[in-house]
């Protein structure tokens, strides 16, 4: 999987009031957790750039004041106006427990429905799953060189080794719509 790295410093002050003067300083608040202890740090925003507004997944290697953490994004805050990174939590990475992430959805090959007139569907960018650190993908790959008109794949076609999805098994991932202009072809 691939990483990222984000230097960050370590708070002093925890509330509303510190954390109002570091998000107008461009810096967000973030929090580490899942470790022997929480820890508290400030990231300036502009590192956030290759993580956050990316379709891939990353790992973080975070260093907090020259004391370095491999972790995930766990989950991102904006601002409901201006999309502003309101808040970060991070979630340590242990390579004895499994941890949940989303990964993104990478359709391959030349669907017989689509050369027969169809539209290829993607329902489903991301699923989440549950690995490892040492066993998570950087996506999941599906196949639809043999999916025809009308057909779909659903999650529990999704061939897993070392990882296990846990969308439920009977949502639609990737589908082949008949057009209209085709529906009326074959009522004609």
């Amino acid at each position: 999987m691939k990483s990222v790295e984000i230097v960050g410093f370590k708070r002093a002050n925890l509330g509303k009031t510190s954390a109002k003067e570091l998000r107008e300083k461009a810096e967000v608040p973030c929090v580490l957790y899942g470790g022997k202890d929480q820890v508290h740090f400030a990231v300036p925003m502009y590192l956030f750039r290759d993580l956050v507004y990316t379709p891939d997944a990353h790992t973080v290697d975070l260093n907090v004041e020259g004391k370095k953490y491999k972790a995930v994004l766990q989950e991102v805050q904006f601002h409901p106006v201006n999309d502003m990174i309101l808040h970060a939590d991070f979630l340590e990475l242990n390579p004895e427990k499994k941890v949940k992430i989303d990964v993104p959805v990478k359709v391959v090959g030349q669907s017989v429905g689509v050369s027969k007139g169809g539209k290829l569907v993607q329902k489903l960018r991301k699923v989440k799953i549950s690995a490892l650190p040492a066993h998570l993908p950087d996506f999941v790959t599906i196949d639809v060189s043999d999916l025809d008109l009308g057909k779909t794949v659903k999650v529990s076609a999704i061939a897993t080794d070392k990882y296990e999805i846990l969308n439920p098994p009977a949502v639609p991932v990737v589908t082949i719509e008949i057009p209209r202009a085709l529906k009326n072809a074959e009522k004609a």
